[in-house]
């Protein structure tokens, strides 16, 4: 039986170099190329049927072209690729739009080898893979305007976010910063995703250390002195 062929986009070169390692051990796959974005890939795409890969493992946030532009053009110019989306970026209220732009897969970076392996079967056998809990989000989303991940960390917070970002630094849970804007829990949530992302940081403790290095808020607010 053929080999299951895989291509790998990534502008982290140490990324793209363990996840080619892996692939290629396991002995079930064969790697064409790797890409550092989504213009690399396009390029390495257009070289003929041959670079054309079963299977397409992409990061969502990349300079240049990021995955998101990435898997819009393939729908296009290359549907038959299916895309798993292997992204530290992952985010529950995503995943929606991503199934929807064209994604058959979401994981996060650093799931064990022999899951990710797993997952490109299934998606080249299936055509889609998502767990359980990924497709309550989706039908949750589907029926709304799911919210396109931003991917620009250099991007302004808006005037909502900074409310919320304040909020949250305060200590107020998403309930709270809900009843207080006037805005639903699930929005509450979003607006928290994207201020992971806009920001670059991991969690609640980075966001107040954001919020007071960038003048929005005080110590004196923050009532832990």
């Amino acid at each position: 039986m053929d080999k299951i062929s895989v291509a790998i986009t990534d502008d982290d070169q140490l990324v793209s170099g363990l996840l080619r390692s892996f692939i290629e051990q396991s002995g079930k796959y064969r790697v064409l190329f790797t890409a550092s974005d989504g213009h690399d890939l396009i390029a390495k795409l257009g070289e003929g049927p041959a670079a054309i890969p079963d299977v397409l493992l992409l990061d969502l946030r990349m300079k240049g072209m990021n995955g998101v532009e990435a898997i819009a053009h393939l729908k296009i110019h290359f549907p038959e690729i299916k895309i798993i989306v292997v992204s530290s970026y992952y985010q529950h209220s995503f995943i929606g739009f991503l199934f929807k732009t064209g994604a058959a897969a979401f994981v996060p970076k650093g799931v064990a080898p022999d899951y990710l392996e797993d997952v490109i079967a299934k998606v080249y056998r299936q055509g889609i893979f998502f767990t359980e809990e990924q497709l309550e989000n989706i039908r949750t989303q589907i029926s709304s305007r799911s919210p396109q991940p931003v991917l620009d960390k250099d991007a302004e917070l808006s005037r909502r976010e900074v409310e919320v970002l304040r909020l949250i630094c305060m200590q107020k849970t998403a309930k709270e910063i809900g009843e207080l804007l006037f805005i639903s829990t699930k929005t509450v949530e979003g607006h928290k995703n994207s201020l992971f992302l806009k920001t670059d940081v991991k969690n609640v403790v980075g966001l107040v250390i954001y919020a007071l290095q960038h003048n929005l808020i005080t110590l004196e607010e923050l009532n832990i002195l």
